[in-house]
């Protein structure tokens, strides 16, 4: 085990070692996860108040329910409980406020306005335990992390959740498509890209340029499903049709479930068929709550193996 360095916050009660929480001299012995997920949390402004969200928590929650030990590293202002993330190890950078979005769907369109940004995170802070998670998934939401992982950092796969790069804001915050610095070697870099067709603008052209420099990509299409270019080949998964609540979050679901499957069973087209299914299940509930049932994810593995 490593200590991690004393400039991240432990959040102490969101994490057990079999049955007590180890605190030593102020710094913390942490056991290895198998996903790790780097972004910031958000706090969300909704209709009926704050909540918590970002890739961070969605993408935590679905790798958990998954059966996955989970760790989040991110940036944290406390403005608001992390109660829903009991059973997650999480370390926060100290920040003045949490980055805080609203966002708003008129005729199935999302327009965001982002609030607050929390600060950058330094991921030559992570602790050593973690640097060789099974999976970890490069989630930003505001520009907030490295495209590269530095060399001591050995995953199995590295995903990534690219919107965050792809996203810049006005005085008044408001969110637009911007150039990804950086993409071609990013995308080299890791194993599976997993992005939307909203955060290209529905540019064809751009997504034609991403898959053609990625080792395999995802482009998610809202209740239109997915498609996957993969070895040159492309293919299109329809999602199930499900009353829409609430779309946020969905493709960070959608974004865990195929990472989990792929490295499970090292084939895309399986994992995107799962992934998709998963994902439209979580449209019809609100929030976090939309994070996928046991019961779920046994009905979406039962008809990918059949």
């Amino acid at each position: 085990m490593a200590f991690f360095d004393s400039r991240f916050r432990f959040h102490a009660t969101l994490i057990t070692f079999h049955g007590y929480n180890l605190i030593m001299l102020g710094l913390v012995a942490l056991e290895p996860v198998d996903y790790l997920v780097i972004g910031h949390l958000t706090v969300d402004q909704t209709p009926t108040g704050l909540a918590l969200g970002g890739t961070a928590a969605y993408s935590a929650l679905t790798a958990r329910a998954l059966g996955l030990r989970v760790g989040i590293v991110s940036a944290w202002g406390n403005e608001i409980p992390l109660d829903g993330l009991e059973g997650i190890t999480v370390l926060t950078q100290p920040a003045e406020h949490a980055t805080r979005f609203e966002n708003i769907y008129l005729n199935g369109t999302r327009f965001q306005i982002i609030r607050q940004v929390a600060p950058t995170i330094d991921l030559a802070l992570i602790p050593t335990a973690w640097q060789s998670a099974k999976i970890i998934h490069l989630g930003p939401v505001a520009q907030e992390v490295a495209a590269r992982l530095p060399a001591a950092f050995q995953p199995a796969l590295l995903g990534l959740t690219p919107q965050g790069w792809m996203r810049a804001w006005d005085a008044q915050g408001q969110v637009r498509p911007c150039a990804w610095q950086g993409a071609e070697t990013a995308l080299q870099n890791a194993g599976a890209t997993v992005l939307s067709v909203d955060d290209v603008a529905q540019d064809e052209e751009q997504i034609e340029w991403l898959a053609h420099h990625s080792r395999l990509l995802v482009v998610t299409d809202g209740a239109a499903g997915c498609r996957l270019f993969w070895n040159g080949d492309s293919r299109r998964f329809r999602a199930p049709a499900f009353i829409e609540v609430d779309a946020t979050g969905a493709g960070d679901i959608f974004a865990t479930a195929f990472f989990v499957r792929l490295l499970n069973t090292r084939d895309p087209w399986e994992a995107a068929r799962f992934a998709v299914n998963l994902a439209a299940h979580s449209v019809n509930r609100f929030g976090l709550a939309g994070v996928p049932t046991a019961t779920e994810i046994e009905a979406c593995l039962m008809e990918v193996l059949h």
